[in-house]
């Protein structure tokens, strides 16, 4: 357990984006439902991805291009351990490696890092782009055409408040 509401009042008072844009709550509330739909199968940890979609975008100065924003949105997840959620050791570095290095395009061996990244990539539909079968996890792969469908139609806060 972890204080969800205190988390988010905490990230959308500092988050410098519009909340309505293509990385705003729509697309937290769509990446963490992709997230716990696949961590339940494949036994990710389901607070880790539960909070990297609540926090993995949380550090973005625009829009666009910011090849930063994944180790900046890391070292922000790291300072609110203890403070809306009590991770211990393993879990801050899973949730911090998952974070910094979600938009590199990898594909990674540890189920929970991977069900944090097929869960962020199940969304690009609301950019336009279908996501790839190469780029996702058995699992994730699964979901790219309902998730896909869903993210054109830009919905999902709901989901979190």
């Amino acid at each position: 357990m972890f204080d969800r509401k205190g988390l988010i009042k905490e990230v959308l008072g500092q988050f410098r984006v519009s909340r309505n844009g293509i990385h705003g709550t729509s697309h937290w509330a769509r990446v963490r439902h992709h997230a716990l739909k696949i961590g339940r199968v494949t036994e990710s940890d389901l607070i880790v991805v539960e909070l990297f979609a609540f926090l993995h975008d949380s550090q973005r100065v625009n829009e666009g291009t910011d090849i930063h924003h994944g180790k900046r949105a890391a070292e922000y997840a790291v300072s609110l351990n203890k403070k809306y959620f009590d991770l211990d050791s393993l879990q801050i570095d899973d949730l911090h490696t998952a974070i910094k290095d979600h938009s590199i395009g990898g594909i990674h061996t540890h189920a929970t890092i991977q069900t944090c990244w097929d869960a962020d990539r199940l969304d690009l539909g609301r950019v336009g782009t279908k996501p790839c079968a190469q780029y996702l996890s058995a699992e994730g792969a699964k979901h790219i055409t309902d998730a896909y469908r869903w993210s054109l139609m830009s919905e999902g806060a709901e989901e979190l408040f």
